[in-house]
């Protein structure tokens, strides 16, 4: 099982990570914007997520992701930590989310950053 301690330490170790209270939760940003956060007494994370391929992950595994009604609107998935195969798959999503919030020039400077697959 994956925890939010370990969701912490590895997004705060992504170049450019900062972790900023917001909502009454931890949230993590880079660049200034945000790519996840820490909700639901930290059992879950929030990430974004381009809405076609979270409507996918959702309805193929209803029981790691879904969407929060106040969400629905914006391009995020919820993720319950208990769910993930493993810290692999942890790293992947987080990462994935990293890379659609960071700027061009930091992704330019960590081409190491990947995710495989996408």
């Amino acid at each position: 099982m994956c925890t939010s301690d370990e969701v912490r330490q590895l997004a705060l170790g992504l170049p450019g990570t900062t972790e900023k209270e917001a909502w009454s939760m931890p949230t993590f940003r880079v660049a200034g914007k945000m790519f996840l956060t820490l909700p639901d007494d930290e059992t879950s994370m929030a990430v974004r997520c381009p809405k076609e391929e979270r409507d996918e992950l959702v309805l193929a595994e209803p029981g790691k992701f879904w969407v929060a009604d106040h969400e629905a609107s914006f391009a995020w998935v919820r993720v319950r930590l208990a769910a993930l195969d493993d810290a692999d798959e942890l790293r992947a999503i987080v990462v994935d989310s990293w890379r659609q919030a960071a700027p061009p020039g930091l992704l330019q400077a960590h081409p190491d950053l990947v995710v495989p697959g996408v």
